[in-house]
């Protein structure tokens, strides 16, 4: 190999006659190096992206949901013990859940009304990182008979509302008379804003106490479900079957993989497709390095067949120009590599390119994952060397007699 491998790098340091072909060479380095590079950028964007989606909606649900098949539990709280000893599960709150009318001054809206513990909420769902100046257990302080309200900081502006305003809360489902269904209301005090950067969900969330809840909509000692967070939330799918056969018939148990499918296929599906249309530079270089290998051969041809009178074998022509290949995909792979790991730190350091409002997110999301690029490596390196194939082969079929016949 140290013949082939000195020949091979003396091919690639042309001489002056042949500084065409260093040009090539160093496009074919670059085309590598610039796909790469583009390759680990948008991996890593679009996986920074996804987690921040799924953080995002973690934060403000659950990782699993429990309810009865159509009925209200009244054995939450044995049942609420029962689940957190189970195995891979957090936490354990109870909720309930409402469609209402929301409404301060001239101004009205609609949302989902969600009760919960404060005492237990916390442990389950993150939506005290959402909050300032205020945390869930504001809700459990009430002024003047006026239980506490957290909204979305989208649905207080349409109100119009800020902290300690009033609002007042309708529920449609009230009690039955010959006149009709009388709406349920109910005097509310804003204890927080949060800010999820979702619009989805801060303009049509509330949160109150499940006691607050409960006296809105007529309830006895009753929660709508159950909220689960697991110490592995890739392991949802699993707890939830296991959850399924513990609990047996009559439960309706959903994780938050099922919930947010669409979501997630949408966003691995686009990752994909940016995937494949980057790595088309990949192969334009690999194109590259094709045609350079066969200028190569056209213009070294002579010396191929010295070569071969001196008793170079076929398999050590080919190497020679495989291992041209080779150094050309390695180098430009690892200046590819150096290339997107040092962009991709500057857009997570200095998060210099914004997103307009209508994203969730403020800035650029970024988060490369190791195995992404180890994947882009080997990938590139592959690529590269099969490009060499065709050219090595073609040098190795030269038979001297014929390439020195009019030297």
């Amino acid at each position: 190999m140290n013949f082939e491998w000195f020949v091979s790098r003396r091919y690639l340091a042309a001489r002056r006659k042949q500084g065409f072909i260093s040009v090539i060479t160093f496009i074919s380095v670059a085309g590598v190096a610039v796909g790469v590079m583009a390759l680990i950028v948008v991996l890593a964007v679009m996986t920074g992206f996804t987690d921040a989606f799924r953080d995002k909606i973690l934060g403000i649900n659950s990782h699993v949901i429990v309810q009865r098949f159509a009925d209200e539990m009244t054995d939450y709280a044995e049942l609420s013990e029962k689940i957190s000893h189970f195995p891979g599960v957090a936490g354990v709150t109870p909720y309930t859940f409402a469609q209402v009318m929301i409404t301060a001054g001239n101004g009205g809206s609609g949302g989902v009304l969600r009760g919960i513990d404060p005492k237990s909420a916390g442990r389950v769902i993150a939506i005290d990182q959402y909050l300032k100046k205020s945390s869930i257990a504001d809700l459990e302080t009430a002024k003047g008979n006026i239980p506490g309200l957290l909204i979305g900081r989208d649905m207080a502006r349409q109100l119009g509302v800020m902290r300690n305003d009033q609002v007042r809360i309708i529920a449609p489902d009230g009690p039955l008379t010959p006149m009709g269904v009388i709406p349920r209301m109910k005097t509310f005090r804003v204890v927080g804003i949060f800010n999820t950067g979702m619009f989805e969900y801060d303009s049509s969330l509330i949160y109150t106490s499940i006691k607050a809840s409960r006296d809105l909509l007529g309830l006895g000692d009753v929660v709508h479900g159950l909220e689960l967070r697991l110490d592995d939330i890739y392991q949802a799918p699993k707890i939830s079957s296991r959850l399924k056969s513990a609990l047996g018939h009559g439960f309706v148990i959903r994780d938050w993989v099922r919930m947010n499918r669409t979501l997630f296929s949408a966003l691995k599906l686009e990752k994909t497709a940016l995937a494949v249309t980057v790595a088309l530079i990949i192969m334009v270089a690999a194109f590259n390095i094709v045609s350079t290998l066969i200028m190569v051969v056209m213009q070294k041809n002579r010396d191929i067949a010295i070569l071969k009178s001196m008793g170079a074998t076929s398999g050590a022509i080919m190497r020679i120009f495989m291992l041209d290949g080779l150094i050309v995909g390695t180098v430009g792979t690892a200046i590819g590599i150096a290339g997107g790991l040092s962009l991709c730190g500057l857009l997570a350091k200095y998060q210099f390119i914004r997103l307009p409002d209508v994203y969730p997110l403020s800035v650029l999301p970024v988060e490369v994952v190791p195995l992404d690029v180890i994947i882009i490596s080997l990938s590139a390196i592959a690529i590269t060397f099969a490009a060499t194939i065709y050219p090595a082969r073609q040098a190795s079929r030269v038979e001297p007699a014929v390439s020195l016949r009019y030297e």
